[in-house]
């Protein structure tokens, strides 16, 4: 203990510097936005190098898993096309017969559901086409949208966040909430400010609203494990149980809306002009 406390007091010079010195680059970055998004970039680099490394690893354990999932993705993709064939033989397109979603792939490196802020790490970036602000799905549902992209990794706030506000409703209504997570099980998800004139019953499925630019209406979230509605409230308070096991992703998708940039820019207009 004496030699610690020795150790100090001959070095007290360089160790004060040294606070000071990091004190100042803290400060730098927080209050500087060029340096924050720089060292959010250099930190994304290095952290996904070394998710990657670690997923490269273990992936080999869940090949079995990973095949049961490719499985159930074809056949449920051989489900939709069979429907479409019933429909019509032309694809929804724009006026250039561009479709308005694009679909990118990607492997999830890193997963967290056990904060209150909860952010999923992907082992590709801008280099492989994401963007900030992309949908994130998996084969079985929703999983966040993207929040921060370096050149070849990226970060998805997950649904699994106190920060996410996404647009659902129920399947069998038009009736529309907003999807939020109260930290308490990472299965289940809350919606709220549906209307209490709305008609809801235990087991019905939760869907996107599509009244956003990220996600296109009809993915599926989860269905209704229960509900409660105070008296004197006019909102019903919706416990959602996932479709998707959020502790156990590995490969998602991610959605492009080719019309957003298009849709923000009028939206923006009216507001400016309002």
């Amino acid at each position: 203990m004496q030699q610690i406390i020795y150790f100090f007091i001959r070095n007290k010079n360089f160790l004060l510097f040294a606070v000071l010195f990091i004190v100042s680059i803290l400060l730098t970055i927080q209050t500087h936005n060029y340096h924050n998004d720089k060292f959010i970039s250099s930190a994304n680099a290095i952290t996904g190098g070394i998710f990657k490394f670690k997923n490269n690893l273990t992936d080999y354990f869940y090949l079995g898993t990973a095949n049961e999932k490719l499985l159930e993705e074809n056949l449920m993709l051989r489900q939709q096309l069979e429907k479409f064939s019933n429909l019509s033989p032309v694809p929804a397109l724009d006026t250039l017969g561009i479709p308005k979603f694009e679909y990118l792939t990607s492997t999830v490196i890193n997963n967290n559901y056990s904060k209150t802020k909860n952010q999923i790490t992907l082992d590709k970036g801008s280099r492989g086409g994401i963007q900030i602000d992309m949908g994130v799905v998996s084969t079985h549902g929703l999983v966040g949208i993207v929040s921060d992209v370096s050149k070849n990794y990226s970060t998805v706030q997950s649904i699994l966040n106190t920060k996410s506000r996404i647009n659902a409703k129920l399947k069998k209504s038009n009736h529309f909430g907003t999807l939020i997570w109260n930290t308490k099980e990472p299965n289940v998800v809350q919606l709220i400010d549906i209307p209490r004139l709305a008609k809801i019953e235990k087991g019905d499925t939760i869907i996107t609203g599509g009244r956003s630019t990220i996600f296109p209406e009809g993915i599926l979230i989860g269905s209704v494990q229960d509900f409660h509605l105070d008296k004197d409230d006019n909102y019903y308070y919706v416990n959602i149980k996932l479709f998707n096991d959020m502790t156990s992703l590995q490969y998602v998708y991610l959605i492009k809306n080719n019309e957003a940039a298009e849709i923000m820019k009028l939206e923006k207009g009216v507001e400016d002009a309002d």
